[in-house]
């Protein structure tokens, strides 16, 4: 990978060691002397060669200005910040522009965006750069070698581009590094990046972890082999859809009918649970047993279906509950538990409390059930993390055992971890991350 920092202040020349540079004149103003340096200057509107000091040897961005009589080399741009047309439509913008270099930058809303910009680089014949702009579009900058890019972008003091890594990064990550991330929407509150990046530091690999957040679920699989990512968390509202995605699932993925991680071995993708993992390590060292106990479950979706399978391989009384009836009677029904509505659950009458709702983490609340009734012989398991939530706090007051979401989740990600790696000490590292 060819790396160009580009620079928001002439400062920052002398902080970045990439030979190529690039020189935005709308944020430098003019051309600092850099010997040594292959510059990249760019313009924004008229091309004024007489700014290019004597001798210049380096290449000229001229955006979308007709191509000017010189000898130096031309790279003509694109950018569209509203989305990302087909491949074809890329294509054709590349190839209809009079330069040495064709680029262009898309904004990428959803994976359909990732695959037209990965058919089109295949599908380029003449020198070009194509680029996604924002979080979702980070990973085009990284694998510029399978996209046939001629360089690309990294920031020196502060990011000139949404997505973009530091020049830094994107030298110590190179063509080959592994990527893996977390798919699902919404990701702002999610603490995997930083948890995952932190056990790649610790492991000594060049990786890194990126998040997805993504509408839906739409050629997640062409974005996972053609970007060669070695695997995915699976979160939030995404958990139960992404089974019809990959080649294979995994005995327990299959019995929860849920899969949190993907699993890239060099094109077959397979699915699996170690959510049921992260819930045994958050019970364990909350110091609760769950053989043969009575379990209530707060919530629907594919946590719940987790910890569901879980409590049932331990011969656990399951009740579920929730506000969305139809779906908390077809888990109960698949499960063999109980489904009570809220409003007639006593909370008195289980051993554990279990919350797999978003209420905590990504809503502030009601619960679907009263919680003030938890008293202290009662333990509670809340699987949200990254704040004392009003479950938490209430537990911690009347004195029950708690199970935090933070071991839950490192617990599943290093278990996710070791699928990936082959590294099987992550936990303490995520944990203390957390």
């Amino acid at each position: 990978m060819r790396v160009c920092a580009s620079l928001s202040s002439a400062s920052e020349l002398n902080e970045t060691s990439t030979r190529m540079v690039e020189i935005r004149l709308d944020l430098l103003g003019s051309v600092p002397d850099a010997p040594g340096r292959d510059l990249l200057v760019t313009y924004r509107g008229d091309i004024d060669l007489s700014i290019l000091p004597e001798g210049f040897s380096g290449m000229i961005d001229i955006g979308e200005e007709p191509r000017p009589e010189t000898k130096v080399r031309i790279v003509a741009s694109h950018h569209d910040f509203e989305g990302t047309p087909s491949a074809e439509r890329i294509a054709s913008i590349l190839n209809g522009m009079d330069c040495d270099v064709s680029k262009a930058a898309f904004s990428v809303r959803d994976l359909r965006d990732l695959t037209s910009i990965l058919d089109a680089a295949r599908s380029m014949k003449r020198k070009h750069v194509i680029l996604g702009m924002g979080p979702l579009g980070t990973v085009t900058r990284i694998r510029a070698s399978l996209l046939g890019n001629e360089f690309s972008f990294g920031y020196v003091g502060e990011p000139t581009a949404p997505g973009q890594l530091s020049a830094a990064r994107m030298e110590e990550l190179g063509d080959d590094c592994m990527i893996t991330g977390v798919l699902g929407n919404p990701l702002s509150k999610s603490k995997s990046p930083q948890m995952h990046n932190a056990a790649i530091r610790a492991a000594g690999i060049n990786g890194i972890y990126l998040p997805f957040e993504a509408p839906d679920l739409d050629q997640v699989e062409e974005v996972i082999r053609g970007y060669d990512i070695r695997g995915m968390n699976v979160t939030i509202p995404f958990k139960q859809d992404i089974m019809d995605h990959v080649d294979c699932v995994d005995r327990d993925a299959s019995a929860i009918g849920a899969v949190n991680t993907v699993v890239n071995d060099k094109g077959r993708l397979s699915g699996h649970n170690t959510d049921v993992v992260g819930i045994h390590e958050a019970l364990t060292r909350a110091g609760f047993e769950a053989e043969d106990r009575r379990i209530l479950i707060m919530g629907t979706g594919g946590a719940a279906r987790a910890c569901a399978h879980y409590m049932n391989s331990r011969g656990c009384d399951v009740t579920i509950t929730g506000r969305n009836a139809e779906k908390g009677s077809a888990l109960a029904s698949d499960f063999g538990a109980n489904f009570r509505d809220p409003k007639s659950v006593s909370t008195m009458m289980y051993d554990l409390v279990v919350n797999c709702t978003p209420v905590g983490m990504y809503s502030d609340g009601p619960y679907p059930i009263n919680i003030s009734t938890i008293q202290a012989e009662q333990a509670v398991f809340d699987m949200t993390y990254g704040k004392e939530t009003p479950l938490v706090k209430h537990a911690l007051s009347r004195g029950c055992k708690v199970a935090r979401g933070e071991d839950m989740l490192a617990g599943q990600g290093a278990a996710s971890f070791a699928m990936w790696t082959g590294v099987t000490d992550a936990f303490a590292v995520m944990r203390e991350q957390l």
